[in-house]
C-alpha cells in the first residue's frame, strides 16, 4: 500500500472539495495517483448525486448577467436545498455562468422533455427529409433522424447545451458535478433572456 503524505491528501482536497477521509481513501484506493483519486471521487460523487435529485430545492438565487453593453440580459433563477449552499460564493459563480450561457447560447427551453411534442415532430419531418435528400434509404433516414434530434437538443434545451466554459461537458453535467460537490440537490427553475430589438 502506498504511503500517503498528509500534504497530498490536502491538495486532492482543495482541488476536489471533498472531505479529508474521503480524499485519504480515494488516494490508497489508486496508490496515491492524485489524477486517478480525483476521478474516483468525482464518479463516486456523481453517482450520489443522482441519488439527490429528487430533494426539495427551496432556497437559491437569482442572477442576472447583462452583455453587449446592455443589449442582452439574461436572469436566472437557480435553486438548492439550503440557505448555506446558496450564499456560498461559489454557488453564485455557477448561477452568473449558467447565465453567461443563456446570453451566449440562446436556449429556448429548460430541458427536453419543455419541447412541445409539435416542435419536436416538426424537426423530425425537416430532418428524415434533409436525410431523404442525401439519397439515404427510408430506414437508414428514420434512425440518422434520432442521432440528429440529439444534436437538436443541445442547441435548444439549456440542460443539453455544450457549456461555453467547458464544451466537453454539458450545462446538465456541470449541475451534477456541483450537485456532488455540494452534497445537494440544485436545479435551474427558470430563465428568461431579452435582447434588444428582439420580439418574443
Amino acid at each position: 500500500m502506498a504511503q500517503i503524505d498528509p500534504n497530498t491528501v490536502k491538495e486532492l482536497r482543495e482541488k476536489t472539495g471533498c472531505g479529508m477521509m474521503d480524499c485519504k481513501k480515494a488516494l490508497v484506493e489508486t496508490d496515491g495517483s492524485m489524477e486517478k483519486a480525483a476521478e474516483l471521487l468525482r464518479k463516486k460523487g456523481l453517482a450520489s448525486a443522482t441519488k439527490r435529485t429528487g430533494k426539495q430545492t427551496g432556497n437559491g438565487v437569482v442572477e442576472a448577467y447583462i452583455h453587449l453593453n446592455g443589449r442582452i440580459g439574461v436572469m436566472v433563477e437557480l435553486n438548492c436545498e439550503t440557505d448555506f449552499v446558496a450564499r456560498n460564493p461559489e454557488f453564485s459563480t455557477l448561477a452568473r455562468d449558467i447565465a453567461m450561457q443563456v446570453a451566449a447560447s440562446s436556449p429556448q427551453y429548460l430541458k427536453r422533455e419543455d419541447v412541445p411534442e409539435s416542435v419536436i415532430n416538426s424537426e423530425k419531418e425537416v430532418l428524415k427529409a434533409a436525410a431523404l435528400a442525401e439519397g439515404k434509404p427510408e430506414k437508414v433516414a428514420e434512425k440518422m433522424v434520432e442521432g440528429r434530434l440529439e444534436k437538436f437538443y443541445s442547441q435548444v434545451c439549456l440542460i443539453d447545451q455544450p457549456f461555453i466554459k467547458e464544451l466537453s461537458k454539458s450545462i446538465g453535467e456541470l449541475i451534477k458535478e456541483h450537485i456532488a460537490k455540494f452534497g445537494e440537490n440544485i436545479q435551474i427553475s427558470r430563465f428568461s433572456r431579452y435582447q434588444v430589438g428582439e420580439k418574443n
